[in-house]
């Protein structure tokens, strides 16, 4: 008797000692995948580096699973200073005779960043800093030749040349808040995606570039609380309807110092710059202030004078999309874009006279378009042909001919190629699957696993967890995707709380057979608790054609509160669900979802928890939202019809609002604006602010923090 007691006992703390919690979600991480981040496909296409565990780079051959590495830079080798640096990544030059390496590198925004840059020759072992007086430095390459290396350093553009060791800026004007050259301002790096503008031609003898002229944006200012007296910092932030950087095009003559603008005609926004690979010819995007209405110039250097015209036109009733699918191809006569103008979203082929073919064509959507190989005139992309919810990796001839599937996994499949496109690093995951990273020949023959994460998934096998699986709402009109989970030890005789969670805006969805990291475990732990969990997408996301995706156009919360309301009331008739027992979370376009839900949809959810949410679109930057509402002044009731802020007569139930302080993107200042709101109509909820944390509410312990104060208030409230 007493041996069985004890052997209950032992059986009970191991129960206990699988249970997931919030702290091994966010604070000890036992349940992230591993990745293949640091694998560089080398040049050649048949070799990999990776940087080995005692900091030196070692170079492997792709198809020798058995290949310990051969050592190509010696971290030993890494002195400056009678000090080995300690970098955190590096790139080649062209011909992968010179290694430039990153240390320091500190974030400015979402994607920009700073670095203290060396750079060194494989052959002679000779490490060097990039440039002690100017620096920090950002966005350095070596030119094609290998003879120089540019980098930008207080909103200027340099040259260094390796033979001299001379350092030469080629810009004269950058200054912080007023003239930027070479980088981006905050609005294009944000809804553009781009933080490099500049670019090296060819055959090293120009760099193009951008400049951005924001004396007229206004600041916004961000207060950081880190001493005695709290430190403002300035950045420019256009918003709705307000003022853009006035950005040009310029070219400069490298040897000579010179510097030509290039007349563009009239325009709002240049997204987009690139080089052909073999050619002097620079092709460059413009868009109107709607976004509606795109032109591809041509700026041709091959001759003894410069020639310029625009090759093509796209025009859309309501935006053109700006994608990273611009690819110059080496003849110096054709790209390969992406665009919707057949209503779904395919690759076409354009040439510098303006004729246009379409590659791939089908009621379904390419998401990436990852390259050609030349040689073969093979192109290879991603699409949700299968589903909206499967992304696979296709292959098919320039002409259109020949597709086929790579990708042989039915799940979440992404690609990165190495050079020549004869392999590919395959990720492949699905809703209950951790990633697989695989090498894998380009027509998708298996070469080897490079990590299969066997470690996670034998911590996930010790757990009880539920299933994600896929269903659908039929909903106003239209047939939603969505996923469940429902408790492991789920009886369909007993009543669930509901919590939702959705992020429902344009960019970005949710519901797809992929593995979602924290989210998926933090879900779990929910179930864990006794709730179901869903997630809805509603119209106006991704994959499912331009009309689904447009259909918010001018009205951005309408339909998808519309599709989430109506959601929650379908839920509400599931036998197993407590009707009164439904809530809802989302983070930024999620968090606006959230506030109005409670809002708009108070009589039919319980609580709501809204992170970074947008509460009024006229604090938003104006490139996104005026792609999708016009300006305020233009589109007035848009803007107001569906602000949360206007609808907090509507409100009760619980309401839990959630910022960082320094969020650069969604500013605190749309929480502030909906607390003066829910004040003046004598609402109660909870508020909680992260200082100084950004839009990602992280750092140190705040995951931890914020899951944990999450969970404390859904299990309170719902």
């Amino acid at each position: 008797m007493k041996h069985f007691f004890c052997l209950l006992f032992l059986v009970g703390l191991k129960i206990t000692a699988q249970q997931i919690t919030v702290e091994k979600i966010w604070k000890k991480y036992e349940y992230y995948p591993k990745g293949v981040e640091d694998f560089k496909s080398m040049k050649d296409g048949e070799h990999y580096s990776r940087i080995g565990e005692d900091g030196s780079i070692l170079i492997y051959k792709l198809m020798d699973a058995n290949d310990k590495g051969e050592v190509l830079v010696n971290k030993n080798s890494l002195v400056y200073n009678d000090s080995i640096i300690a970098y955190e990544d590096y790139e080649f030059n062209s011909d992968e005779t010179k290694v430039l390496f990153m240390t320091n590198i500190k974030p400015i925004y979402r994607r920009s960043y700073t670095a203290i840059y060396y750079l060194y020759d494989i052959k002679t072992k000779q490490l060097v800093p990039l440039d002690d007086k100017h620096k920090p430095q950002t966005l350095a390459e070596y030119s094609p030749d290998g003879k120089s290396v540019s980098f930008i350093h207080g909103n200027d553009i340099f040259v260094k040349e390796l033979a001299t060791g001379k350092t030469i800026k080629l810009t004269e004007d950058g200054k912080r808040n007023k003239i930027i050259n070479g980088t981006s301002d905050w609005v294009y790096e944000e809804e553009f995606g781009i933080t490099k503008a500049y670019a090296w031609s060819p055959d090293s003898k120009w760099i193009s570039f951008l400049r951005f002229n924001e004396k007229e944006v206004k600041e916004f200012n961000l207060t950081y609380y880190k001493g005695l007296y709290p430190e403002e910092y300035k950045y420019k932030y256009p918003k709705a309807g307000e003022d853009n950087s006035e950005v040009t095009a310029h070219l400069i003559n490298v040897q000579k110092k010179s510097i030509t603008p290039i007349n563009l005609g009239e325009y709002e926004y240049i997204p987009r710059l690139s080089w052909a690979g073999n050619a002097n010819k620079l092709v460059l995007l413009t868009l109107n202030r709607h976004q509606n209405h795109l032109k591809y110039h041509l700026i041709d250097l091959t001759a003894k004078k410069m020639t310029q015209k625009i090759f093509y036109e796209e025009t859309s009733t309501t935006y053109v999309e700006i994608d990273n699918n611009l690819l110059v191809l080496k003849d110096g006569n054709t790209i390969l874009r992406t665009s919707e103008m057949d209503g779904y979203n395919h690759i076409y082929q354009l040439d510098f006279n303006g004729k246009s073919i379409q590659i791939t064509k089908g009621n379904w959507d390419v998401i990436d378009l990852y390259g050609i190989d030349e040689l073969s005139n093979t192109v290879y992309y991603s699409s949700a042909e299968v589903s909206p919810m499967v992304k696979t990796i296709h292959s098919i001839q320039r002409d259109g001919a020949n597709k086929t599937i790579v990708s042989k996994s039915i799940g979440w499949n992404d690609a990165s190629f190495t050079s020549g496109f004869k392999y590919m690093v395959l990720t492949h995951s699905q809703a209950n699957n951790p990633p697989v990273y695989s090498l894998m020949k380009n027509d998708g023959g298996f070469v080897r696993i490079l990590e299969d994460n066997e470690e996670l998934n034998r911590t996930l096998s010790t757990l009880t967890l539920s299933k994600k699986e896929f269903i659908t709402f039929n909903v106003n009109g239209n047939t939603l995707n969505a996923w469940i989970m429902k408790p492991a030890n789920f009886n369909a005789a007993n009543k669930y709380p509901v919590y939702m969670t959705l992020y429902g805006g344009p960019g970005h969805n949710e519901v797809v057979d992929a593995w979602d990291n924290a989210d998926y475990m933090y879900h779990q732990l929910l179930t864990q608790k006794g709730y179901i969990v869903i997630c809805i997408e509603p119209r106006g996301t991704l994959y499912r054609g331009a009309a689904f995706k447009k259909s918010t156009y001018l009205q951005l919360g309408k339909l998808e509160t519309e599709d989430l309301i109506a959601t929650a009331k379908e839920i509400q008739g599931f036998p197993y669900v407590d009707p009164q027992r439904i809530g809802v979370m989302g983070w930024s376009y999620g968090g606006f979802m959230a506030s109005l839900a409670i809002t708009k949809g108070a009589d039919v959810f319980k609580m709501a928890i809204a992170v970074a949410p947008v509460t009024n679109w006229r604090n938003y930057d104006n490139i996104y939202t005026e792609r999708f509402m016009r300006t305020p002044k233009e589109n007035p009731d848009g803007y107001d019809a569906n602000s949360p802020v206007n609808f907090v007569n509507l409100f009760k139930g619980k309401f839990l609002l959630i910022h960082g302080s320094a969020d650069d993107n969604v500013h605190y200042q749309n929480s502030m604006e909906l607390v003066n709101a829910m004040v003046k109509a004598h609402k109660q909820f909870d508020l909680f602010i992260y200082p100084n944390r950004n839009h990602g509410i992280y750092g140190g312990n705040t995951r931890n923090h914020l899951f944990s104060m999450m969970l404390n208030f859904i299990e309170k409230n719902l």
